[in-house]
């Protein structure tokens, strides 16, 4: 391979790991912003938490655990390849001879790195404002360090689901339903948030402190995205890298659109948040197949989800499950949808494909519920889950950090 193709390519790859890593940024703004002010600092002592602790795990074993090699007749599901803690480059390594001349052995560590932590990001916003911050840490080194590599060695580590057929291209399933699996059973292990659910059973509003930032998030999330699903190409191939951006931005804004139309009609209002949120599970949906789908599909695929989005978050307040910034419509049911939906359009449309996608999506579900149910069950049976009514009244902030995150206007308000 041409050495400036080589280095073209993996720049490419570095500044789509880079913006994979500013979704972090997004991924902060939206949870805080649609949450109170008294449990910002906790949010964002969680989300920084995550991404630091999510990379140093990645290093130490879980790049290992998620690439282990499988060899002919290993049975795809476990294997670990680490020799020493932490990880080495191969030989050709920063040569274009490693995957292809897309990108050097360092460079593909720290892409699928920022992957890692994505996962419990998921997990944290569905939690945020009663979960002890001990305990949500305790899970997310388990649960990144270990469950999500483990399903990612399913397909992208060559395992069973890949022998399979199984199709995932950034993550609808992989990253966004394994995060949602756990975000579902966490809530349901919590409870709701005191006031969330009157006497009557109805799902009260609790309006988040700052909406503007909340729109921020999504913004900063969808150029994030460019680097999710732009970087999947695993290359800087101009045809293939074009294709998915275009049809992940017209899945977004379809999505957009689809949430908020829907929630126009049943509502009769202009909700911003559905808006959002809708813009988000067009995303979600469009990941498991963006580099498959032609730009009419995309828009389809987008829009159903922003429809998916305000069925999801009335099914959910239905089964009086408390999920403060819409993470298990977002990520779990959009990321189911987003994957059967290869079965449905694009390129590897069929009835064998659909069947396949839907297998997959039941194994990784049962594989997550079962998993989670584990480790949060412990959690609640010893450390506990949920801060005590005196702390989520009063806020996380000055409980858990002995802080506050607007201490200035605070005091002016005093």
């Amino acid at each position: 391979m041409d050495a400036g193709l080589f280095t073209a390519n993996n720049v490419w790859m570095m500044l789509a790991t880079a913006l994979v890593f500013f979704m972090h940024t997004g991924f902060a703004f939206l949870e805080i912003g649609l949450t109170r002010q008294k449990n910002t600092i906790n949010i964002l002592f969680k989300n920084i938490f995550i991404i630091t602790g999510g990379l140093l795990l990645y290093y130490a074993w879980g790049f290992n655990l998620m690439y282990p090699g499988f060899e002919d007749g290993d049975m795809g599901i476990l294997k670990f390849s680490m020799d020493s803690f932490g990880i080495s480059a191969p030989e050709n390594g920063m040569t274009a001879d490693y995957a292809d001349g897309g990108y050097t052995w360092w460079t593909d560590f720290l892409f699928q790195g920022m992957f890692a932590a994505t996962a419990a990001t998921i997990v944290s916003g569905a939690v945020a404002e009663r979960m002890k911050i001990g305990s949500f840490m305790i899970f997310t080194v388990i649960y990144v360090g270990l469950v999500y590599p483990i399903v990612g060695a399913w397909k992208w580590g060559g395992g069973f689901l890949d022998n399979w057929g199984f199709y995932d291209f950034a993550g609808s399933t992989l990253v966004h339903s394994v995060g949602g699996w756990a975000a579902l059973v966490a809530v349901a292990l919590l409870g709701s948030r005191i006031g969330k659910f009157g006497t009557d059973g109805k799902p009260k509003a609790i309006p988040g402190h700052n909406i503007p930032l909340a729109t921020a998030g999504v913004l900063i999330l969808w150029l994030g995205w460019f680097g999710f699903n732009g970087g999947s190409v695993l290359s800087a191939d101009p045809e293939l890298t074009s294709l998915v951006l275009v049809t992940t931005s017209l899945a977004a804004a379809a999505g957009g659109f689809g949430a908020f139309i829907t929630s126009t009609i049943l509502y009769k209002n202009l909700d911003l948040t559905m808006f959002l949120n809708g813009i988000l599970g067009g995303l979600v949906g469009i990941t498991a197949g963006a580099d498959l789908m032609s730009p009419n599909e995309a828009v389809v695929i987008g829009f159903i989800a922003g429809i998916i989005i305000v069925f999801g978050v009335s099914l959910i307040d239905k089964l009086k499950f408390d999920d403060p910034v819409g993470a298990i419509a977002v990520h779990l049911i959009c990321g189911t949808w987003g994957t059967l939906a290869v079965g449905l359009f694009g390129s590897m449309a069929g009835f064998d494909q659909f069947l396949t996608q839907l297998y997959g999506v039941l194994i990784v579900g049962a594989f997550c519920l079962i998993t989670s149910g584990i480790i949060l069950g412990v959690l609640k049976a010893t450390l506990g889950l949920r801060v005590s009514k005196e702390e989520e009244l009063e806020g996380l902030d000055i409980h858990e950090h002995g802080m506050d995150a607007y201490s200035d206007f605070r005091m002016n308000q005093h």
